[in-house]
């Protein structure tokens, strides 16, 4: 997409038309060059699912069933990210693979969010999150057509990226103590919400704008009510978080990783927990992929996985 580019098509050129194609197109050989010398194999899976994904923060886009056989099939729901499909390759042998697929949401459109985009996402097996984090920068340092530029790469725990960019600790203090807070710098027109709600107004305003300006900033150890699919751990001072990450390049978020969940019993729990918080929300409930609970039951490996917006990394490459 050459919108991706952060430029408007019918404002360009036909030479600035072809730059950017052919920039895309260089970046995504770099790609599949890097994962060709790292043994990771390229897989290819279905953008059409029968089950939504049930997180409260996403919504799929539907496609009419044109040949359903009962009420609960009229539906086919677009990839949200390849995540599912990809894990239960994982659980029948698989090894480590990436993906660079197109994902489809709900999302209103600017220049950081489309309801169609591309995602580079991957899995390596017996990686860590840590070690994960690293594969992630020296891909991008592998793969930046600037050569010259090398970013220093920068861990922070969620906690002190907040103590640090928000003047408070995200895992002591109250919801009210938060949101006193969050309207000392955010003009806002609503009130007694979840914790989580202050946190992520608190993320998006005073922390993510000063992250990752000349280095690649992975955030880490997120509070676990931000687990999604990620295993959880003791931190430092004995805080149970998320052992999930997400990576800033001019404060801009450019992925979200996990050292995976691989109890189907406790990945179950949290999907129905997602459709408790969905009812709350006045949002409709989601089937739970039975599909994806049955795969895990199957053994999925101890792994690390990441989803990179291509889009996203272009600007960032590029700024």
């Amino acid at each position: 997409m050459i919108e991706s580019t952060g430029a408007n098509p019918a404002h360009l050129s036909p030479s600035d038309v072809q730059k950017k194609l052919l920039m895309r197109a260089s970046l995504l050989a770099r790609i599949r060059q890097y994962f060709a010398r790292q043994g990771v194999v390229e897989v290819e899976t279905p953008l059409l699912n029968r089950y939504p994904v049930t997180d409260p923060q996403l919504e799929n886009l539907q496609v009419s069933h044109p040949f359903a056989r009962n009420k609960i099939d009229k539906w086919l729901y677009l990839n949200t990210s390849p995540e599912y499909a990809m894990k239960q390759l994982l659980s029948l042998g698989s090894g480590s693979i990436y993906q660079i697929s197109k994902a489809f949401r709900q999302d209103q459109p600017g220049r950081l969010h489309s309801m169609e985009f591309t995602l580079l996402e991957w899995y390596r097996v017996d990686f860590d999150m840590q070690q994960l984090m690293d594969d992630v920068a020296a891909l991008i340092h592998a793969i930046d057509p600037d050569q010259t530029r090398k970013r220093s790469v920068q861990k922070l725990c969620y906690r002190d990226a907040f103590i640090q960019y928000a003047d408070i600790d995200p895992f002591t203090a109250t919801a009210q103590q938060l949101e006193a807070h969050t309207r000392e710098f955010i003009d806002i027109d609503f009130t007694d919400q979840p914790k989580d709600t202050w946190l992520d107004l608190l993320l998006t305003h005073r922390v993510e704008p000063r992250l990752g300006h000349e280095t690649m900033t992975f955030i880490y150890d997120y509070p676990k009510s931000q687990a999604a699919l990620a295993q959880l751990r003791q931190d430092d001072a004995g805080n149970t978080v998320a052992a999930r990450f997400e990576l800033y390049m001019n404060g801009i978020e450019l992925a979200n990783g996990y050292q995976e969940l691989n109890d189907a019993e406790e990945q179950l729990a949290r999907f129905e927990q997602d459709n408790v918080t969905r009812r709350a929300m006045g949002k409709t409930e989601r089937a739970i992929d039975q599909d994806f609970i049955t795969s895990l039951r199957s053994g999925l490996p101890d792994c690390s996985g990441v989803a990179l917006g291509i889009d996203r990394l272009l600007l960032a490459l590029n700024e």
